[in-house]
């Protein structure tokens, strides 16, 4: 009958291997979503890259680009804006990324400045509201596949607060997907919209385009898509940044578990053997009081 060391050794053992299979099967999905995103990534780079080609053609018609989203404010209300995932076990993912947000809240305190909140994903939620931050907006449920409706949904409470002068600026804390070995805290300056590089200071040859109604009137409306599409642009490289780094996570936590298991298993061997000496020893003590009795 096994002992009670060797059967906590044994259950030990169980729970790792049940463990394992868990990381494991969150690695494969992991993997699979990892395709997917960089491919969703791709596929929205072309639709930005047209929209900035546009941007630029409309400042060379009109002679220079004029609107009230582009325009710099003295900044007296920042706007920062966090993108984390819903979801934990992703190693230092949303770590690194809330730490990056929170250093460049406390430096806009220091400056005698109260920055506005906006929040993607209940990581960061929860951890700027038990740290008493006060937080204006809070989207849930985006991150892990984003749709566009969402990066509207965003841009439009973003813009609204910008327009109404809530906000004087707005920045985003945000993780560029570099590959999937790699993902990047970054700072990325979403409001005032920075114009494009004008056209001839590219090298590049502008478009001739016929502009009805007029450049004014058409960058009223492009503006605001434009906002759009790069908040887009940030929740898809934030999913893939958050598949990858769950992926490295759990494959690290696969890894472990294997390791652990083959202790384990040595532990329960030589804790068996133990026993197994002990027997026999007991055996032949017994068998030698009974012949010299």
């Amino acid at each position: 009958m096994a002992s009670a060391e060797l059967r906590q050794i044994r259950r030990r053992i169980k729970s790792v291997q049940s463990t394992m299979k868990i990381t494991r099967a969150m690695e494969l999905i992991a993997t699979s979503r990892i395709a997917k995103a960089q491919v969703r990534v791709a596929q929205a780079q072309p639709y930005t890259n047209k929209m900035t080609d546009v941007i630029r053609n409309i400042a060379a018609a009109s002679g220079g680009l004029s609107h009230p989203l582009l325009e710099k404010r003295e900044v007296e209300t920042p706007g920062v804006v966090v993108v984390t995932s819903d979801r934990g076990l992703a190693g230092g993912y949303n770590t690194n990324l809330i730490r990056l947000a929170e250093r460049r809240m406390i430096d806009y305190r220091t400056q005698g400045l109260e920055p506005r909140l906006y929040v993607v994903g209940k990581k960061a939620q929860t951890y700027f509201r038990y740290r008493k931050y006060q937080i204006e907006h809070a989207f849930l449920g985006v991150t892990d596949t984003p749709t566009y409706g969402d990066a509207r949904a965003i841009g439009n409470i973003l813009l609204n607060e910008y327009e109404d002068g809530a906000v004087d600026s707005v920045e985003v804390y945000t993780t560029r997907f570099v590959s999937a070995l790699t993902q990047t805290p970054v700072h990325w300056p979403l409001l005032p919209i920075e114009p494009p590089v004008d056209v001839e200071s590219a090298g590049e040859t502008a478009v001739g385009y016929n502009f009805e109604p007029s450049p004014e009137s058409i960058l009223n409306r492009l503006l605001p898509r434009y906002l759009e599409g790069t908040v887009f642009g940030i929740l898809l490289e934030a999913s893939a940044s958050e598949h990858a780094a769950r992926r490295r996570a759990m494959k690290a936590a696969t890894e472990n578990a294997e390791e652990l298991t083959r202790v384990l298993t040595r532990e329960a061997n030589q804790a068996r053997q133990a026993e197994i000496t002990t027997e026999i020893s007991e055996i032949v003590g017994g068998a030698e009081a009974l012949s010299s009795g």
